[in-house]
């Protein structure tokens, strides 16, 4: 209680002797005795006159209109009463200046600090978080609005360390009501600033934003990883990776989704080289639009437990053709109780929890391709579509 009563005391005698200190403060208290004394002069000087005051009080009514509104309640009418309202009205427009260019300035930083991203964001719920910069980051935000028409640029946070190409970046019309939150992605502060805890998904590309070696990019990105899923464990994860050795740190971390930039680079080429036309396919299939190519579609939950035959066959041409299935998706620590959820509620009990048994061995998001046609569904698994 003592240590309590002594801090209070020396944080109000540190205030004070700042307070003493700054030469404002001086300023204030000769305007005060300013005030008071022409309130006083008001008041020997009009009680003598017709102009109406005649209290102590409408002296000081008088003052408080002429310093506060900038106007005279009454028309004073002797020389020291006028002399003395001029003054006390150039103080009243005096104040009335500081005043406004203090709630100017205010208003000003607050403003400056959202264009920044310093501010901690507000109301932001279900949005989607961008994090990292690189050249040509522009046209990424540009995919990912195509590629996602549930989000709006407004459900959109980006988070990086380059204030002055994401200032230019929301110049253009299309980008302006992006959020921004300046500052490294892997700090848990910067983070919250974005209320990451709110967030529903989270995608990490491989940051340039400074002169980071591809092993610092990388190692950024998964403590960023192990960053996000401390704090938010039902955010779904998605991360560029450089080199493909950090790959099993991500799924340590219960990363949702990992990219192989190079990897997929060099399968790229080495396709190319066969001189059989599989990157003009591989383009075609991997469009920026989210109604064309490759298309990732929700299985009913009537479905699960049942074979793969059987929900092919209930399938209309319209959805296109289906060519495989996504196991294990969604978010890494809430599908494992769904799953089981889902299990107790389905008919088919036994089926469905033996094959759960083999969910543990396999990665989020993995692709089977022309499944047999007695696979049976598991729960968290999606339907993967070609459509032209």
């Amino acid at each position: 209680m003592k240590n309590k009563k002594s801090g209070k005391l020396k944080h109000f005698t540190r205030n004070l002797i700042y307070t003493l200190k700054n030469p404002l403060t001086y300023l204030w208290i000769v305007l005060i005795i300013i005030v008071a004394i022409t309130t006083v002069a008001v008041y020997k000087t009009e009680t003598q006159t017709e102009s109406g005051i005649t209290t102590v009080f409408d002296s000081i009514w008088f003052t408080m209109v002429t310093v506060f509104a900038g106007y005279y309640d009454y028309c004073v009418q002797s020389f020291g009463g006028r002399m003395a309202a001029f003054i006390q009205l150039l103080i009243g427009m005096a104040i009335l200046s500081v005043i406004t260019g203090k709630v100017a300035s205010v208003f000003m930083e607050l403003q400056m600090k959202k264009d920044k991203g310093l501010k901690r964001l507000k109301n932001m719920k279900g949005h989607f978080l961008l994090c990292g910069w690189r050249p040509g980051f522009e046209k990424i935000l540009d995919s990912v609005l195509n590629s996602n028409p549930d989000i709006t640029p407004d459900m959109i946070v980006l988070i990086n360390e380059s204030p002055e190409q994401i200032e230019q970046l929301r110049q253009e019309s299309r980008f302006k009501e992006i959020n921004y939150v300046a500052g490294d992605f892997s700090d848990d502060a910067v983070l919250k600033r974005a209320h990451i805890e709110d967030a529903i998904r989270a995608l990490v590309i491989s940051d340039r934003s400074k002169k980071y070696s591809d092993l610092e990019i990388d190692s950024r990105t998964v403590l960023s990883v192990l960053t996000m899923e401390g704090i938010n464990p039902g955010l779904y994860t998605a991360a560029e990776l450089i080199d493909s050795k950090f790959q099993k740190h991500l799924e340590m971390a219960h990363c949702d989704e990992i990219i192989l930039t190079q990897d997929y680079e060099h399968s790229l080429l080495a396709t190319a080289s066969s001189g059989m036309g599989y990157s003009n396919v591989i383009r075609a299939l991997i469009g920026d639009d989210a109604d064309t190519g490759i298309l990732i579609g929700d299985i009913p939950s009537s479905f699960i437990g049942k074979t793969y035959a059987d929900y092919k066959q209930s399938l209309s041409k319209e959805k296109g053709i289906i060519i495989g299935l996504l196991l294990n998706t969604g978010n890494f620590h809430e599908r494992r109780k769904d799953a089981l959820r889902e299990a107790q509620k389905n008919p088919d009990v036994k089926k469905i929890v033996d094959n759960l048994k083999k969910v543990k061995e396999l990665k989020s998001n993995q692709v089977l391709l022309t499944p047999d046609e007695d696979f049976v569904l598991l729960p968290f698994t999606k339907a993967i579509f070609v459509k032209g």
